[in-house]
């Protein structure tokens, strides 16, 4: 068994400060995949241990986005950004290994105004292209924070966010045809009629106690990897983030 879990950290140095080490060390991971780190070279050192070799994707700008991967398998090779490295936001980590790519993503958010709408269609079409051209040559186990929830079953109040940054046609569609290019979630092909199931929630008062929340945290995996999917799972009791982490176990 292989497993994978994904993280919105939403900020590491402050998720450090909130736990996050207690659930890095009792998950044991293969592969531990965060996103939102928010950090520039030497701003953290991480006591993880030497069997973890660590890749840091971080975002030009001070304070913001960011990806990093904590493995405990050494790649083949590793990429950073998109198919020309033109990626200046920190958003994507790519590690090749001997039978798939794993991919760690943190998709850009259209804001509450969709005034980045545009550049996050365009982006999607980018990294669709990626994507594609990967599963060509092997399987992929995608995850991240990809900012959208993609049917009415992955977010409380459905009705109320049509047309809301991250529940907008246009994303959603995106997210559509991600999956019709060859991949499955996880999580639905497990739990396909699973309700409450999110693994966002607003910092207002009382929302995550309610559990009004969003599922746009997730594992999409090559189609011909499905049958190898052990368990996915959601592990919204822990804190130290509004997103919680999530996790895949392949066979």
């Amino acid at each position: 068994m292989t497993t994978f879990i994904s993280w919105n950290v939403n900020g590491l140095r402050a998720c450090v400060n909130k736990g996050f080490m207690d659930y890095f060390a009792s998950s044991d991971a293969d592969f531990f995949c965060l996103q939102e780190t928010k950090l520039q070279l030497g701003q953290i050192e991480l006591p993880l241990g030497d069997q973890y070799r660590q890749y840091w994707n971080y975002a030009e700008k001070k304070g913001y986005s960011g990806t990093a991967i904590f493995t405990k398998k050494e790649p083949l090779s590793v990429w950073y950004g998109l198919e020309e490295n033109d990626e200046f936001e920190g958003r994507v980590i790519t590690l090749e290994f001997e039978d798939y790519y794993l991919l760690n993503v943190y998709t850009p958010n259209a804001r509450r105004d969709l005034s980045r709408l545009d550049y996050r269609l365009e982006w999607e079409n980018r990294f669709l292209g990626y994507i594609k051209e990967l599963d060509s040559r092997k399987p992929v186990i995608l995850c991240g924070d990809l900012n959208v929830a993609h049917q009415e079953i992955d977010l409380k109040n459905a009705k109320s966010n049509h047309g809301n940054s991250g529940f907008t046609a246009e994303e959603r569609s995106c997210m559509t045809r991600l999956l019709e290019s060859g991949f499955v979630d996880s999580f639905r092909y497990l739990h396909p009629d699973q309700t409450d199931a999110y693994s966002w929630w607003s910092y207002m008062p009382k929302v995550r106690e309610r559990n009004v929340g969003w599922r746009i945290d997730y594992f999409l995996v090559s189609e011909r990897l499905a049958s190898k999917i052990a368990d996915a799972r959601i592990d919204a009791s822990v804190m130290g983030s509004d997103h919680c982490p999530i996790g895949l176990v392949l066979e």
